[in-house]
């Protein structure tokens, strides 16, 4: 892999927000800040369309100070949300999509994203707050989790008020469709696994590949199951890597981190990596048999003692390693008791 996003490199080393850069005469990195959040901020990306107005893709965590990143980001390039005609959303997270929906009132622009993830988003904006907590309780006790533990790590519902600020877009985009940015040709590809309905863009002038969260230079991103979503959301992430292996860009444009050069060789160690992940819980099933999710989690290596757990991130340790155990399932390796609460153990050869 070579690095070709150096300045947004050097920043991340830094723990510092990495400029505004012009990446062609018509194409900008715009950094937006994620308060609280370990990946430190999104790459908003926009485009000059021909005949005039302005592209986004992704627009940021909603709150003032990436509003204000946003906003001084396209007038350092001599625009303004008022020139922005449309806004492609690589998939729901509220790091990509929060700010959608404060563009479209200022600018009028439309939202496009893929119909499986707009089918979550109108769920999650017409959900009631403390319903959403409640499933989301229910669903980790299912994995395993003391209730009263999973109350702790979900939350009020106060922290999900900003769901039903999210943007239900207004356009759909399914694989292989061309996003509407004149002067651009910009294909739709279908990525599912850290999301269903993520998107990649594959920009056919440029050989751009515009990844969204799908590839990541540096870290994993989280594949989770979750509630109603993919029943096997692992698999769908491991096909839709094979699916974008061999596109072979002139330069991958992530979500985070930064821009590379190497698409084929981040994804073969993207799923070496999980490969990993599957034989090391292998062994801990072996290990300790009859376990649930949540059991099984703390027997596996993570960027930091397991202790130090909880809340958000022990939510999605949790559900990434049922991820994982569905994976391991539909491969015919390990067999659930088919409890309420399901346990795991090796399937008898």
């Amino acid at each position: 892999m070579e690095t070709t996003g150096t300045a947004q490199r050097t920043a991340w080393e830094q723990r510092s927000l990495p400029p505004v850069e012009q990446l062609r005469s018509d194409l900008w990195s715009v950094p937006v800040p994620i308060p609280h959040n370990p990946l430190r901020y999104v790459n908003v990306y926009l485009f000059a369309l021909d005949g005039g107005g302005l592209g986004l893709l992704d627009t940021g965590w909603e709150s003032e100070a990436g509003w204000s990143a946003l906003t001084e980001g396209l007038a350092s390039v001599g625009g303004s949300i008022a020139d922005v005609r449309g806004v492609l959303v690589t998939h729901l997270h509220f790091d990509h999509l929060g700010l959608a929906a404060r563009v479209r009132e200022a600018s009028g622009a439309w939202v496009a994203m893929h119909p499986a993830d707009a089918d979550a988003v109108r769920r999650l904006t017409a959900t009631e707050a403390q319903a959403a907590v409640d499933a989301e309780v229910a669903f980790l006790v299912r994995l395993g989790a003391p209730r009263e533990e999973a109350l702790g790590d979900v939350g009020g519902a106060e922290n999900l008020s900003g769901f039903h600020r999210m943007a239900v877009p207004d356009r759909l985009l399914g694989d292989g469709d061309h996003a509407a940015f004149p002067g651009w040709t910009l294909r739709a590809v279908h990525t599912p696994g850290h999301t269903p309905g993520h998107l990649c863009f594959a920009e056919e002038r440029t050989g751009l590949l515009f990844s969204g969260d799908h590839v990541l230079p540096r870290i994993s991103p989280n594949v989770s199951s979750t509630t109603g979503g993919s029943a096997d959301p692992l698999r769908d992430y491991l096909d839709s890597l094979a699916a974008v292996r061999d596109l072979d860009p002139s330069e991958v444009l992530p979500g985070h981190e930064w821009r590379f050069r190497g698409l084929a060789e981040r994804t073969d160690a993207l799923t070496a990596h999980h490969e990993r992940r599957l034989t090391e819980l292998l062994g801990a099933i072996r290990e300790h048999p009859g376990s649930t999710p949540w059991d099984l989690a703390a027997h596996l290596t993570w960027s930091r003692p397991w202790e130090q757990y909880a809340r958000r991130m022990r939510i999605f340790a949790v559900t990434e390693t049922d991820a994982h155990l569905r994976l391991l399932a539909s491969r015919g390796l390990v067999v659930g008791d088919g409890g309420a609460v399901p346990t795991w153990t090796l399937r008898p050869r």
